[in-house]
């Protein structure tokens, strides 16, 4: 059975959830890892028990023996690096966001069609069997017609040097973990808002430690969500209909706490999911792709419309008004 081989561009914090799960399919297999420091890159490969090493991001993408490239550096980085993997042959999976404006998905877009490569953005909960069920449980009708959604993702951050409070790196809440709920809501509506408005709490690096945002979508239903880097761990969705409403606790990252539950007046029902692995989706995914030449399944119109979304919120919150997309 051919075998996907892997390589990771860089040692960061999130390697430790991907790991496993390239290690858990029986068609990819990791065999490198490559570090600015070579020393840092041979005691990182020791710990995780990976073969083989580079002391250079530009070694890994040469090596004619890797054919994905996970990378999972700082957001600024994202498009620079994908580009290159993909011009040097390899497939990439980039952690999200993708890219931090609509131009660069296209860049990345324009650099698969010009390679034959592929570039998919790493939202894990878009292939979990979670994530599945709820769409398919809005389609059958069981919520009546759709008319809002809810979204929250924060967390306490306390690391004080954490990239993620980087303006310059493409740092800040929204990027980070508001597009969760800010990807999912426009997921199930199929489409884009037509219309969004923003509010953030900025730090004193330009950053937003908090952002709550709106989007109106052309059926007129409206999206409220928000994200932030201080009180406590929320990760959750809800998709208000006329008839019920779905609560999906743990949206994003699955575990033994997820649950989906449809209400109806006084009635609570918990509705039944295939239980996977966090992250197997995503790696599985792309298996399909390099190895059986199938379609992606988070196209990059889709990396776009978020980026685009995402963009169109930050305008909002800056200029203190409403933004048309």
């Amino acid at each position: 059975m051919p075998k996907l081989r892997w390589g990771l561009l860089s040692t960061a914090r999130i390697n430790r959830l991907i790991i496993p799960a390239v290690r858990g399919s029986a068609r990819s297999e990791l065999t490198t890892v490559a570090s600015r420091s070579l020393d840092k890159c041979r005691a990182y490969a020791s710990e995780w028990q990976i073969p083989r090493t580079h002391g250079s991001y530009e070694a890994l993408l040469a090596d004619p023996e890797i054919d994905v490239v996970y990378i999972a550096l700082p957001n600024s980085l994202h498009v620079e690096w994908t580009v290159r993997a993909l011009e040097a042959g390899k497939h990439v999976l980039c952690e999200k966001p993708l890219a931090l404006t609509p131009e660069d998905v296209d860049r990345v877009a324009d650099a698969t069609r010009r390679t034959g490569r592929a570039a998919a953005e790493a939202f894990m909960y878009r292939h979990h069997p979670l994530t599945h069920t709820v769409a398919e449980t809005i389609r059958s009708g069981r919520l009546g017609e759709v008319r809002g959604y809810k979204g929250a993702f924060t967390f306490a951050l306390t690391r004080e040097h954490d990239v993620r409070l980087d303006f310059g790196l493409g740092g800040g809440s929204l990027w980070d973990i508001g597009c969760y709920p800010v990807s999912y809501t426009c997921f199930l509506a199929g489409q884009s808002p037509i219309e969004v408005f923003g509010w953030q709490q900025t730090s004193a690096t330009g950053i937003d430690l908090e952002f709550a945002g709106t989007m109106q979508f052309q059926d007129g239903s409206v999206a409220q969500f928000d994200s932030g880097f201080v009180g406590p761990f929320r990760a959750e969705m809800e998709v208000i209909g006329r008839e019920g409403t779905l609560k999906i606790p743990r949206a994003f990252r699955t575990d033994e706490k997820s649950a989906l539950l449809l209400v109806r007046g006084d009635e609570v029902e918990t509705l039944p999911f295939r239980h996977e692995a966090p992250f197997a989706g995503e790696i599985a995914d792309m298996e399909a792709v390099a190895l059986d030449g199938q379609r992606q399944q988070i196209p990059l119109t889709e990396s776009r419309r978020t980026a685009a979304t995402i963009s169109a919120l930050y305008r909002s919150a800056r200029e203190r008004r409403a933004v048309a997309l």
